[in-house]
């Protein structure tokens, strides 16, 4: 089947930083890219995972997707078809079988096998009754995050999120250079509560929000949390809290 380089950038430019590298769940270790049925409308889907965040980006199935079946396909070969994109034509053809892909784009083709593996039912990681919603300007809250994240040079820095109604304080702890604060606007109108999440993996969902907007949908501090681009309703993250 034949689909948009554009849309095939978009939707591996959404998912991929969520791939995993960790070599013992090898078979997180791509993106899973298959063919979903939702009201009566196949959609092909793309989804990365690495049992800390999860990112889904989707897209009405191009013509003639419908029965491929879904596969796992490498993090190096999706690097390598993201650099193939830059230069391609207008559409990519795209084979799929159980066992390899092959991306055509104008002169160049690329055939990969793909992970032998099953991938997670991953449906069930996405939360459906999270009903803490909060919205926010998410270039201030990258920038915030970034800002706030500096100050600690441990990799899993952990940011706390106080949510309260009307704004957001962001707090990031480190034994030697004491904390950093930074205080946001948001439109938020339920409980107060406290939560906490890795700032790279925040970092990585705002950089990927294409809206002025990003919208937080929480359950509570233990809980996963959704978050969504309120102008592209075929993407969602999902993130594991820290405990703060």
């Amino acid at each position: 089947f034949e689909l948009p380089a554009e849309t095939l950038k978009q939707i591996i430019d959404k998912t991929r930083f969520a791939i995993s590298t960790e070599e013992t769940r090898y078979y997180l270790n791509g993106l899973y890219l298959h063919v979903v049925v939702e009201a009566g409308e196949p959609r092909l889907r793309a989804v990365a995972t690495d049992g800390h965040r999860l990112a889904l980006a989707e897209m009405p199935a191009p013509e003639g997707a419908a029965g491929s079946p879904g596969v796992i396909i490498p993090r190096k070969t999706i690097q390598e078809i993201r650099r193939l994109l830059d230069d391609a034509g207008e559409m990519v053809e795209m084979q799929v079988s159980s066992q390899k892909v092959k991306f055509a784009f104008g002169r160049a083709a690329l055939t990969s096998k793909v992970i032998d593996g099953s991938f997670p039912d991953y449906v069930r990681v996405i939360p459906k009754n999270n009903d803490k919603i909060l919205r926010l300007d998410n270039s201030l809250f990258a920038q915030a995050v970034d800002r706030v994240a500096t100050i600690s040079a441990e990799k899993s820095r952990s940011v706390k999120m106080a949510v309260e109604p009307g704004r957001i304080v962001l707090t990031v702890r480190n034994m030697e250079a004491g904390q950093a604060v930074e205080e946001l606007e948001v439109e938020y109108d339920g409980e107060p509560f406290e939560i906490g999440f890795n700032a790279r993996y925040l970092l990585d969902v705002a950089g990927q929000i294409a809206g002025a907007q990003a919208e937080f949908r929480f359950a509570d501090p233990a809980s996963p949390t959704l978050v969504l681009d309120p102008e592209d309703p075929g993407v969602q993250y999902v993130l594991m809290p820290l405990r703060v």
